[in-house]
């Protein structure tokens, strides 16, 4: 079994691509003109998104005075800010300056794997320790893609239009993700739940032994948060007890996933919360999270805070809370009952007795003291696996990065994208691997990659033409076999990558004029072989 690419994870990214790689090509629209009026001149006479001198296009972001993230590849806060020119700023988030065009004759034959056994990668994971009905993080047009909106399947749905700034609930972007290859005709493409192991590079591209396959380009779209990193060893007994409300549950973590586990604990839940605190250094990731914006991850923040500060014998600065700082979430549940936060401290011992673990914590002073706890979150995160590729390939992408282990972070291949998202020749990577994990950010490595393999399928095309048509020129010439070479070996079109459509026309016009045409001809042949 052949195909020319195969797509390695089935979340979104691999499914932007995808639906680039079935013909649909981003082109730039300045219908209404981009906010950055800068952009727009530049991009004017630059339409096919496919084809961007990213350096040139991005130069201008840091002095502009549109607010373009310095944290995301430039070539992924490019396309955010072209398919979402101005979600952040208006309420309008279906206004787009990119229009995808149909373009049949640029599609690409390719296939995606993946674990998860329904499109969508780790979203469709039910919530470690959390409740479904969350919300995301990123508003509905963040997290929609190509040719087929949250908002159009919302609509389809409820017959309603998406309210603006709209969160919506990780199960309803789970079951969108679902959906989404049927609604725009990419689905046979997709092999879901089917774990692709063994790829191993050949002569002529990759070999994947799990499935007996072969391709000529490889696209890595399978994550950073494909493995949950498991609880502790001293950890585990307490996964055999039962949480009720009246034990306290034992969550620990400092960023969004320990947030989830404490936003969707009933209100009268008691949580005992072990997290690091170290603001300067590492701080928590929900710091950032806006107030208004984010109220139940801001409000579990201050309750981490005020407990980090209780540790540290700060005192408040306030006698009365300050304006504008409660919420729903916060007025929900009566806090110094029902929360305990514990910033840096360590569990030296875990006894189960009569179904109640009895877990020992030692403070960073060396004192120790005792809680009970029925029930445990453990949120320290995710990585992802390059366990797929055989060594030899694994060590060529990784290169000096981690070479003991196919876990791969957010940093385990960020300095190779930010220099070329073709991590190794015919490789590209999509996706978290690049280390931009929004979805909003996805688009760009997606654009990139698809300009890649299409340019390098066309590139083949016209090769492969004007070596056969010189052939068979040869050929008739000399009243030889079309693939037998000066030198007595066979020769094929795909063995020669580098012959251009005008160097053979040049060629085959000096062949046919009256000046040494043998000698010509075998010279020609040469070069070809070179």
């Amino acid at each position: 079994m052949e195909t020319d690419t195969v797509v390695v994870g089935n979340g979104p990214s691999a499914m932007i691509l995808s639906y680039i790689l079935h013909g649909w090509i981003p082109f730039y629209s300045s219908d209404p003109p981009h906010p950055d009026p800068l952009l727009d001149t530049k991009l004017k006479s630059a339409s096919n998104l496919l084809d961007l001198d990213v350096d040139e296009l991005t130069a201008h972001f840091a002095a502009s005075r549109l607010s373009y993230s310095t944290q995301a590849l430039p070539i992924n806060v490019l396309l955010d800010t072209l398919v979402r020119p101005s979600l952040d700023t208006e309420e309008s988030g279906n206004i787009s300056n990119v229009q995808w065009r149909h373009m049949p004759e640029k599609a690409i034959s390719h296939l995606v794997f993946g674990n998860s056994p329904n499109p969508g990668g780790q979203w469709t994971e039910e919530p470690s320790g959390a409740s479904w009905d969350i919300q995301t993080l990123s508003y509905a047009a963040m997290l929609s893609l190509p040719g087929y909106s949250f908002a159009d399947h919302h609509k389809k749905g409820t017959g309603q239009d998406l309210a603006p700034f709209t969160r919506p609930a990780r199960r309803e972007i789970a079951e969108y993700f679902r959906v989404y290859p049927t609604a725009v005709h990419i689905d046979h493409v997709f092999r879901c739940g089917e774990e692709l192991n063994g790829i191993s590079r050949t002569a002529n591209g990759f070999y994947i032994k799990s499935h007996d396959l072969h391709c000529k380009r490889l696209v890595l779209a399978s994550g950073i948060f494909s493995e949950i990193l498991a609880p502790l060893p001293i950890l585990q007994p307490i996964l055999q007890t039962q949480p009720t409300p009246t034990v306290p549950l034992l969550v620990v973590g400092s960023g969004f996933t320990a947030a989830d586990a404490i936003i969707s604990a009933s209100p009268d839940q008691k949580i005992i919360h072990v997290f690091k605190w170290a603001p300067e250094d590492r701080p928590s990731p929900l710091r950032a999270c806006h107030q208004q914006a984010y109220p139940e991850y801001a409000g579990v923040y201050r309750q981490m805070k005020k407990a980090a500060l209780a540790v540290d014998g700060v005192p408040s600065r306030r006698s009365k809370p300050r304006r504008g700082l409660s919420n729903a979430f916060l007025e929900s549940r009566q806090w110094d009952e029902v929360y305990e936060g514990l910033s840096n401290v360590e569990i030296t011992a875990v006894e189960i007795e009569d179904g109640l673990a009895q877990v020992t914590f030692r403070r960073t002073d060396g004192t120790t003291f005792s809680r009970a706890v029925k029930g445990l979150v453990y949120a320290a995160g995710r990585r992802g696996s390059l366990g797929y590729l055989d060594t030899k390939l694994r060590t060529e992408i990784l290169k000096h990065n981690n070479l003991d282990s196919d876990a791969v972070t957010m940093q385990s291949l960020r300095a190779q994208a930010i220099d070329d998202l073709e991590v190794a020749p015919g490789v590209h990577i999509i996706g978290s691997l690049t280390g931009d994990s929004l979805v909003r950010f996805a688009y760009g490595g997606c654009v990139y990659a698809a300009g890649h393999l299409i340019e390098g399928r066309e590139k083949q095309r016209v090769t492969r033409s004007a070596c056969s048509s010189a052939a068979s020129i040869q050929a008739h010439s000399l009243s030889l076999p079309v693939m037998n070479g000066i030198d007595g070996h066979h020769i094929y079109p795909s063995d020669i990558p580098e012959v251009t459509r005008e160097d053979t026309v040049s060629k085959v016009s000096t062949v046919s004029s009256s000046q040494g045409w043998w000698h010509t001809l075998a010279h020609m042949w040469k070069d070809f072989l070179r």
